[in-house]
């Protein structure tokens, strides 16, 4: 089955999401209308607005007021794209040119410092402190990750601790926290709010660990990108840290700096591909998985729990 017909009965309201979206990012201004019209048009799984829809589900389900919260969040995750990509010096997305690319890093930060801007503005349409200190410190967290990523690239001797706590920065705490503001903004109770918060960053890092595990097992088409581009960029993942706890994998891997070229690590992705760490890396988000699972548990039996399920099932079976 395909990722989107998991939750093809909330194809009406996500419409709704993208109309809203599209209000919301583009600007009177001709270029960042540009710049944010090709984001856009990029499209995207839209994972956030999905899991803001399925927990907003457990409370007094609104879509005229959950729309806000979606469109708050997936366009925290649009910005952080658009800065990403001038830290990666990254040239494509999802097959496309980046905003970097296409103009220059001045206003790919300029795009995604207005988006975050945004977002907080657009959450002021829910009522309520508390979803505006959750967006506000989320916001706050995602640009230290983005801090980290700067300062972790190509430093080959971080923990597994280190690795952690930045996948939850870059990926986890946006999906949690889209469980969570989407249950506290139509009024679900804190016992139910935190549960999905848990299940949203447990999922969440399992689903960044599964990407990291792709970068170096799927094809350059399917990824967009050449393949082991997280590791020609500095970025030090999972399978990454595995490989470095093999000495002679070490040596070649301490090797790669930001002059290293695609073609010079094709030997290591295959040896990288026959050693065991892939298996490793796969355990570790298989772990995170379970407790996503164990977390569902407890929540009311609904539609959305049950489609909740199925899609921490997809992302922990995507292919290897």
């Amino acid at each position: 089955m395909k990722f989107k017909a998991l939750y093809s009965f909330l194809n009406t309201d996500l419409t709704i999401i993208e109309q809203e979206l599209e209000k919301t990012a583009i600007s009177q201004h001709p270029l960042l209308r540009e710049a944010n019209l090709e984001l856009l048009q990029a499209g995207g799984k839209r994972i956030r607005p999905v899991f803001v829809l399925l927990s907003s589900m457990f409370g007094n389900y609104d879509i005229q007021r959950v729309k806000y919260v979606a469109v708050a969040l997936e366009t925290i995750h649009m910005a952080s794209l658009v800065h990403d990509d001038v830290i990666d010096d990254a040239e494509l997305r999802r097959g496309k040119p980046t905003v970097k690319s296409k103009w220059d890093n001045r206003i790919a930060m300029y795009t995604g410092d207005y988006l975050l801007a945004r977002s907080l503005e657009v959450i002021t349409n829910i009522d309520d402190p508390l979803a505006h200190q959750i967006l506000s410190r989320t916001i706050v967290e995602v640009c230290l990750g983005e801090i980290e990523q700067i300062k972790d690239k190509y430093r080959y001797d971080q923990s597994l601790r280190t690795y952690l706590k930045r996948i939850k920065r870059k990926t986890a705490l946006l999906i949690a926290v889209s469980c969570q503001l989407g249950a506290i903004s139509t009024g679900a109770s804190e016992e139910i709010h935190k549960k999905l918060y848990w299940f949203g960053y447990y999922v969440g890092m399992s689903f960044q660990i599964t990407d990291d595990i792709l970068d170096f097992t799927s094809t350059e088409k399917e990824l967009g990108k050449p393949v082991g581009s997280d590791l020609l960029q500095g970025n030090i993942t999972l399978p990454v840290l595995f490989g470095l706890q093999d000495p002679s994998m070490k040596a070649e891997i301490e090797k790669i700096t930001n002059e290293t070229r695609p073609d010079e690590i094709q030997s290591l992705i295959k040896r990288i591909l026959e050693s065991d760490v892939i298996k490793r890396s796969a355990s570790v988000s298989d772990k995170y998985l379970q407790k996503a699972f164990a977390i569902l548990e407890t929540l009311p039996k609904n539609r959305a729990r049950s489609t909740l399920y199925s899609i921490a099932k997809y992302i922990g079976k995507r292919k290897f």
